[in-house]
């Protein structure tokens, strides 16, 4: 069985721990990691993490993050329009953006491919791949909306920061997880990340 390939993007929207506890669980699993940080997400990572490191791997090994032996993180440039998912021919699983700031939301919504995430989304579309875009924005303007109805139209799984709370979240991470679990579900990934509504850890 062909090993699952997810492409990873961070953009400079707040709440970097949906992507790194994202990256975390994804490379807990034999499965390849095409990975793309845009120049402003590395300065929100920097700002909320204390990221400083050139490679997001190094950073995962220094906070303890377990990695399987058959999972693979492959880092891009954002101006890397030669990665190979950049092209419709490269066959691979889905795309998730977390966070996703407005700004690549607006971009991917105009069809206009200014960098490599962009590109990545945008052939996800064309392809009718599954792209998951997680933005973390409040309150939403009208042309935020507008742009999330039009990659939703387009085929675009939109789904926000909003964690939730019927399983009793404890951490800020079991809130992060909670919202990860519904972007692991729309990849079809099996995952013990956060209790379902229904297991029998969970209140009746």
């Amino acid at each position: 069985m062909n090993q699952k390939k997810i492409v990873v993007a961070i953009c400079g929207a707040s709440g970097a721990i949906y992507g790194i506890r994202l990256l975390a669980a994804l490379m807990n699993m034999p499965m390849s990691v095409y990975l793309m940080i845009s120049p402003s997400g590395r300065a929100v990572l920097a700002h909320e993490s204390g990221f400083s490191h050139p490679s997001m791997a190094v950073f995962l090994k220094e906070h303890n993050c377990q990695t399987h032996e058959d999972a693979h993180l492959y880092e891009f440039d954002t101006d890397d329009f030669f990665a190979p998912f950049a092209s419709g021919s490269f066959r691979h699983d889905g795309m998730v953006v977390a966070p996703c700031s407005m700004n690549t939301l607006a971009a991917m919504a105009s069809g206009v491919t200014h960098n490599l995430i962009h590109r990545a989304g945008d052939v996800c579309l064309k392809e009718k791949r599954p792209l998951i875009l997680v933005p973390r924005e409040t309150p939403l303007n009208r042309i935020h909306l507008e742009n999330m109805m039009r990659l939703a139209d387009a085929g675009a799984v939109i789904l926000p920061a909003m964690p939730g709370f019927y399983h009793n979240p404890q951490t800020i991470e079991d809130l992060v997880d909670s919202v990860l679990t519904r972007v692991l579900d729309h990849l079809g990934i099996d995952h013990p990340l956060s209790p379902r509504w229904g297991d029998t850890d969970t209140p009746k």
